[in-house]
C-alpha cells in the first residue's frame, strides 16, 4: 500500500491548469504558483506566452509536447533532482488530460520526487453537465485514434451503458457523428459542446440523427466535446426505456 502525504514546499513538480477560454477561470493558487517555479513546461510556448503576459510573469518557458516528451523526460527528471521546480502547463485544461504529462508524472514519482496538480479547469465536465444525460457514471474517452483501431473501439463501447464523453476537432465532427449514429444507433441522445466559457459558448443537445442533420448546416469551429448517452439494459437508450 502506497501511502502519500505531500508537503508542499518540497514539491519539485507542479501540474497547474490553464483557463479553457475565460481567462478569469485561472485560479489564485496558479498564479502564485506560476510565479514561484523555476521554469514553465509549455506545449505550446507562444499560447502560454500571451497567458503569462497577461498574468504578468516572468519566467524561463520550454517546449514540452508530445513529439518531444520521450526525449526529455530522463533530463527533466534529473533538473528536479537537482533542486529545480518545475510547472508543467498545456495550451488549455489540466496537463495529461489529453494532453502530455502522463510520462513526466510517472518518471518524476519513480524517482522519488513530489508531484502536485492543482485543481482547475477541463473542458469535459461543464461539458457533461451541460449535456443534461446521467452523470453520476461515466467513461472519459478523450480522443478516439483517427484510422487504426477506430472501428475496433467504438463497436467496443457499443455497450458502454455509462455516458461517453469524447474530445473531437471540428472537420472530423461529422464524420464521428455519423459513425456514432451507425454504431450506438440514431435515436441515442447525444450533446455537442464547443467555444466552452468563451462568449459564444453553444450546447446543442438531441439524437445523433439530429445532430448530423444540424451541423450539415451549421459547420463550426473550436474544440468541441461530443457526450453521449449510455446503451441502456435493454440495449436501447435510456430514454427510449422510459
Amino acid at each position: 500500500m502506497l501511502f502519500e502525504m505531500s508537503e508542499e514546499k518540497n514539491v519539485s513538480l507542479y501540474l497547474v491548469p490553464t483557463p479553457i477560454g475565460n481567462l478569469k477561470d485561472i485560479t489564485l493558487r496558479a498564479i502564485e504558483t506560476l510565479k514561484s517555479v523555476d521554469v514553465i513546461l509549455a506545449e505550446d510556448t507562444r499560447t502560454s506566452g500571451m497567458l503569462l503576459k497577461h498574468l504578468e510573469i516572468n519566467k524561463p518557458l520550454q517546449s514540452y509536447h508530445i513529439f518531444n516528451e520521450h526525449k526529455t523526460v530522463e533530463k527533466l527528471v534529473d533538473r528536479m533532482k537537482k533542486g529545480e521546480v518545475i510547472a508543467l502547463v498545456s495550451d488549455a485544461g489540466t496537463p495529461g488530460i489529453s494532453d502530455p504529462g502522463f510520462l513526466l508524472v510517472r518518471a518524476a514519482k519513480e524517482a522519488g520526487l513530489e508531484v502536485n496538480c492543482l485543481p482547475g479547469p477541463t473542458a469535459f465536465v461543464p461539458a457533461l453537465v451541460n449535456s443534461g444525460l446521467p452523470n453520476d457514471r461515466f467513461t472519459f474517452e478523450g480522443f478516439l485514434p483517427h484510422k487504426k483501431g477506430r472501428k475496433t473501439r467504438l463497436e467496443e463501447l457499443s455497450t458502454e451503458s455509462r455516458t461517453m464523453v469524447f474530445y473531437e476537432s471540428p472537420h472530423r465532427l461529422m464524420k464521428t457523428l455519423e459513425q456514432f449514429a451507425e454504431v450506438f444507433g440514431p435515436s441515442r441522445m447525444a450533446s455537442v459542446s464547443r467555444e466552452l466559457s468563451k462568449m459564444f459558448e453553444e450546447n446543442v443537445r438531441g439524437t445523433l440523427d439530429e445532430l448530423v442533420e444540424y451541423y450539415q448546416h451549421h459547420p463550426i469551429k473550436g474544440e468541441i466535446v461530443l457526450v453521449v448517452e449510455g446503451r441502456g439494459k435493454t440495449g436501447r437508450s435510456r430514454e427510449e426505456e422510459d
